[in-house]
């Protein structure tokens, strides 16, 4: 009798579930996973990237020790900090990981402008090869945030519609923080990975 019950029973709660919006709200909270998780492969590109070029600048810019400490020392807190899907909602972790990344940018700016003063930096080819990895990496964190920022305001406004709303209060579903949106620019900005070169030289 239960087994029977079970089988009139269940079509039409997964036609219920499907017609209040269930399917979906998994479908677009997968949806803001896969973008930060994509969002954190760049990020960590661009870590794994910092310590290869401090070795490749320092034997140049021995003048420029406190920049170097600087960057390394950012470099070393944002890997401090260790961010999985599952923190998304946890705002004090969110944060300071928001924090490490934005030091991060701002020390990588800093050794790029003092970097310029140092000619012979530019006919390094290792260390030419590292700045346009970074640039790059730059770029695609970039792009995957705002991917990522996208995501979760599509998520918001889905799961605050009716009857949506009430799906997701029974479900424990709430809206989520797009951090960092505030200081979007600043977080993902592209440092300016780029060297002037010699007059004769390529771009």
């Amino acid at each position: 009798m239960k087994r029977v019950f079970l089988l009139l029973v269940m079509p039409w709660l997964a036609l219920l579930l499907s017609g209040c919006g269930y399917n979906e709200i998994q479908r677009l909270d997968e949806q803001v996973k896969a973008s930060w998780s994509q969002t954190l492969n760049q990020y960590e590109r661009r870590a794994e990237l910092v310590p290869k070029l401090v070795a490749s600048v320092n034997a140049y810019m021995v003048h420029e020790r406190a920049v170097l400490t600087q960057v390394t020392e950012a470099r070393a807190k944002v890997g401090s900090i260790q961010v999985s899907v599952d923190d998304l909602q946890d705002p004090a972790i969110m944060a300071r990981f928001n924090q490490a990344q934005g030091e991060l940018s701002s020390a990588l700016s800093r050794l790029i402008a003092v970097s310029e003063n140092y000619p012979q930096l530019k006919s390094d080819g290792v260390v030419r090869d590292l700045m346009t990895q970074l640039e790059g990496t730059e770029n695609r964190i970039a792009t995957e945030r705002g991917r990522y920022v996208q995501a979760v305001q599509e998520y918001n406004l889905f799961i605050r519609q009716f009857p949506t709303v009430i799906t997701a209060k029974i479900f424990g579903y709430d809206t989520m923080e797009n951090y960092g949106v505030s200081k979007q620019e600043e977080i993902t900005r592209d440092p300016e990975v780029k060297f002037t070169l010699p007059e004769g030289g390529k771009s």
